[in-house]
């Protein structure tokens, strides 16, 4: 068994994982503020689902990663093998009107919990970064030697601040950190204000389905559990700073995305459609071959599959509530 602080563990990713970790019998710290960003009665569906299943290996603590206190308590928890650092504020479009505060919590508290780990060990981390960082290039498919010096939004920026402020730390005191760049992660359990998920959503009440653009950007979608895979084959390949993309290796474009969720649920979508928004990039693909080759990485799941397993979640979502 072994000991992990999971910051964000309440949410999308870091449920998932908690969930994984804790039915391989480790031991499970999460710190979460439950952001009102979307619904915490979501997240506390996560933390219910996961009590039940860890029992007495999983610790839940309520708390903000920029206040000391709340580190502190967290901390004490500990001894910890890992750290694996998911809390953040998400979304492209919202950190177009609130950079400040997406700067404040994913890098000012990036850094309190880079230098948690430094001087209260495990000095060991997994980051989760993102494929925004690459900004809109036309270089495709994306790989981890491009510069990614272009984002084009204020999340994206900070993604890529908080790689730099790992390196650094790796390179100052010695630890062992990855930054993880994750490809538009979807499935059970994810954020609702992500395409899929509201996209279902609109589609079940009858509303019209808002389609950005002519419906021809495309996405590398990421299955969930894919991504989990990711994350822990990482975990056993930490050596000084590395960074890898974990994603599908598939894109797909909005217009399929759409038509193959609406068969999944078995409606017919209302599709208004609206220019492009500021912030969004028009394509993505993943170069995986490095975290294939390095880590053994494998994006097994189609998105037909990885649809018909959100759907099912979906509706269990629905009917508890």
């Amino acid at each position: 068994m072994k000991s992990y602080l999971v910051t964000g563990g309440a949410g999308f990713i870091g449920s998932t994982l908690c969930g994984r970790l804790l039915s391989q019998g480790h031991r499970v710290v999460i710190l979460d503020n439950l952001d009102p960003y979307y619904d915490p009665a979501i997240k506390r569906f996560n933390l219910a689902r996961l009590q039940a299943l860890g029992q007495q290996r999983l610790t839940f603590i309520e708390g903000d990663l920029r206040r000391d206190a709340d580190l502190d308590r967290t901390f004490a928890q500990g001894p910890f093998d890992l750290v694996i650092h998911l809390a953040a504020k998400a979304g492209v479009r919202p950190s177009i009107e609130l950079p400040h505060e997406y700067n404040d919590v994913n890098v000012t508290g990036l850094l309190k919990v880079l230098e948690a780990t430094r001087t209260r060990g495990p000095g060991r981390m997994i980051f989760a970064s993102s494929s925004s960082v690459y900004g809109d290039g036309e270089s495709r498919p994306l790989s981890e030697d491009l510069p990614a010096d272009r984002p084009v939004s204020p999340y994206a920026a900070s993604k890529r601040a908080g790689e730099l402020y790992c390196h650094t730390w790796c390179h100052l005191y010695g630890m062992d950190i990855t930054a993880l760049r994750f490809f538009t992660v979807y499935g059970p359990a994810q954020r609702p204000e992500m395409a899929i998920h509201k996209f279902a959503r609109l589609m079940t009440e009858g509303q019209e389905v808002p389609v950005f653009g002519d419906g021809q950007s495309s996405r590398d979608y990421s299955f969930i559990e894919d991504i989990v895979d990711g994350i822990l084959a990482a975990a056993d390949h930490l050596k000084g700073y590395q960074v890898f993309n974990l994603g599908g290796g598939r894109p797909v474009t909005l217009d399929y995305l759409v038509q193959a969720l609406a068969k999944a649920l078995d409606v017919n979508p209302r599709i208004v459609r609206y220019p492009a928004q500021p912030g969004d990039v028009s394509h993505t693909r993943a170069s995986v071959e490095k975290a294939r080759d390095l880590l053994g990485y494998r994006a097994e799941t189609s998105i037909d599959a990885g649809l018909a397993a959100f759907v099912a979640w979906f509706k269990e979502l629905k009917a508890t509530r």
